[in-house]
């Protein structure tokens, strides 16, 4: 088993088993849950599969099972599957357990402007850098769509994301050569700023951060597709 296959299944497994726990009972938002997280991850993925071609990152055999489509190892398939799953159960399990624990719309709204304010100049000053620039460009988008289309999302996920970022850091250390001897992933630092938190990208924060949040916009819409045709089912 290579180590990067171990990271992903060691962080699924928990939240899977409890997702048939009896008061959360997340195993009924499955049918929201998976195809947003697939949704998003082809996104992703397509993303990964450009950034590897053009060597914006790559993956250290030592570490996966050389198993590969698209250039990609089969555990970095598996990334967008596993790590997205465990941090929404998160999510979702702080939400059911503190309902009353969230942000008012004023904070949320004084927090994206902060964060625009941080963003956009960083992303002007190294658009040279495609790490950067893209993936800021991405949470600035997500970000602003969430803000005026969708802000209760980001009532509770600006808490819960630092939650997550706790294992994430953990996960993510690893992966970029904390506690071994090599990195998993090997970033191309003349396309990233060159700030690391531990051997962290800074850019990866971010990109943790959108994959989530397109994640929970996705959830959001297929559960009120899902109650409006549960609505009509009733009426008619």
């Amino acid at each position: 088993m290579s180590l990067y296959f171990f990271l992903n299944i060691a962080s699924f497994v928990i939240p899977f088993l409890y997702s048939f726990e009896s008061r959360m009972k997340y195993i009924k938002r499955w049918k929201a849950v998976f195809p947003a997280i697939i949704i998003t991850a082809i996104f992703f993925i397509i993303w990964d599969v450009i950034f590897t071609k053009i060597g914006v990152w790559s993956f250290n055999p030592r570490y996966h099972s050389g198993i590969e489509f698209f250039d990609l190892p089969v555990e970095e398939w598996l990334f967008f599957i596993c790590i997205p799953y465990a941090s929404l159960f998160i999510h979702f399990a702080f939400h059911y357990f503190y309902p009353k624990v969230s942000l008012t719309d004023k904070t949320v709204k004084v927090i994206y402007w902060i964060l625009m304010l941080m963003l956009l100049p960083t992303i002007f000053l190294h658009f040279d850098k495609l790490y950067t620039t893209i993936n800021y460009s991405v949470l600035v988008l997500l970000l602003t769509y969430t803000v005026f289309k969708v802000p209760h999302i980001l009532n509770t996920f600006f808490i819960t994301f630092l939650i997550v970022l706790i294992p994430f850091s953990v996960v993510n250390g690893i992966l970029t050569g904390s506690f071994i001897d090599e990195p998993v992933v090997i970033y191309n630092n003349a396309e990233n700023l060159g700030i690391r938190l531990g051997t962290i990208p800074i850019e990866d924060i971010g990109y943790a951060f959108s994959m989530l949040l397109m994640s929970l916009i996705l959830i959001n819409k297929i559960e009120k597709i899902e109650k409006i045709g549960q609505g009509l089912d009733r009426f008619f």
